[in-house]
C-alpha cells in the first residue's frame, strides 16, 4: 500500500460549482470515502492527530461525522455516542441550539450518553460557521464530560469556524479550503 499526501487526499474531493446555490463551491466527500486508501489516510490522519490522548467517547455529528466517527472510535478503542438532530434519539436527550444564516436549530445527544468527567472527541467531515460543533461541544460540557478537541476532514476558511471554537483545547482538519 502506498502512502497517500493531503494533496492526494484533497484531489480526491470533487468540487462542485453553483451547490447548493450560485455562488457556492461544495466540496464533494463521497468521491473521496468511495476509494478505500483515500478513506484509509482520512481516518489515519485525524486518528493520528489525536493518538497520545486519553479519549472515552468519540461524539459523531450527524450525519457525516458517523462516517469519519465510528472507523475513528474503532481504530481509538474508545466509544461512539451519535449527535442527531432534534426527535431521532429514542430515549431522554439534551439538547443545545445554535444560530443558522436565517434562524435557529438544536442539536441532541441521550441525557446519559456521557459520565461526568469522561473525555470526549468531536467529529464531523466539515468546519464551516462552527455553530453545530460549537453546540456539540457546549454538549459535552453540559453533560460533565472532558472536551479533548474537535477533528474535521475539510476546514473551510474565512467563515469563522474554528474562531467559534476557541475554547476547544485543539481543532483539527486534514483539508482546508
Amino acid at each position: 500500500m502506498t502512502t497517500m499526501t493531503i494533496d492526494d487526499v484533497k484531489n480526491k474531493i470533487r468540487a462542485v460549482p453553483d451547490f447548493p446555490k450560485k455562488g457556492i463551491i461544495f466540496r464533494d466527500i463521497t468521491t473521496g470515502i468511495k476509494d478505500a486508501q483515500t478513506l484509509r489516510a482520512m481516518i489515519d490522519y485525524l486518528c493520528d492527530q489525536f493518538k497520545d490522548e486519553k479519549i472515552d467517547y468519540i461524539a459523531g455529528i450527524e450525519s457525516r461525522g458517523f462516517i469519519f466517527g465510528m472507523p475513528m472510535a474503532y481504530k481509538l478503542g474508545c466509544g461512539f455516542i451519535t449527535v442527531r438532530k432534534p426527535n431521532k434519539l429514542p430515549a431522554e436527550t439534551i439538547s443545545e441550539s445554535y444560530d443558522l444564516e436565517y434562524g435557529s436549530n438544536s442539536i441532541e445527544i441521550h441525557a446519559d450518553a456521557i459520565e461526568p468527567g469522561a473525555s470526549v472527541l468531536v467529529v464531523d467531515d466539515l468546519l464551516a460557521t462552527g455553530g453545530t460543533a460549537e453546540a456539540v461541544c457546549k454538549l459535552v460540557k453540559k453533560c460533565g464530560g472532558k472536551l479533548i478537541g474537535s477533528a474535521f476532514l475539510i476546514e473551510l476558511n474565512g467563515l469563522g469556524g474554528r474562531e467559534k471554537l476557541k475554547d476547544c483545547p485543539k481543532v483539527v482538519s486534514m483539508l482546508q479550503y
